[in-house]
């Protein structure tokens, strides 16, 4: 996993995860809006409305992003029960 910085252009879809720099932790994105370089964000439950620069896009690696789908498929709830 690696973290990459948000420049202008990027995009940055609500919903994406986001790395947040001050808390060191993984937070939603709510929305971003690019002329005044704000990016409001879910974090523990609170909105939280900070400047672009403290936040970084997540990057998986192919093999990375294989193993999570397969983790997510193994769940049991929805087997069948013979």
């Amino acid at each position: 996993m690696e973290y990459i910085d948000i420049k202008e252009g990027t995009k940055v879809t609500p919903g994406e995860y986001l790395y947040y720099k001050p808390s060191d932790d993984i937070v939603v994105c709510g929305s971003y809006d690019q002329k005044s370089g704000i990016l409001k964000a879910l974090f523990k439950g609170r909105l939280i409305r900070d400047n672009v620069d403290n936040f970084q896009k997540i990057k998986l690696s192919k093999e990375e992003q294989r193993t999570r789908r397969a983790e997510r498929k193994r769940c049991g709830g929805c087997r069948r029960k013979l």
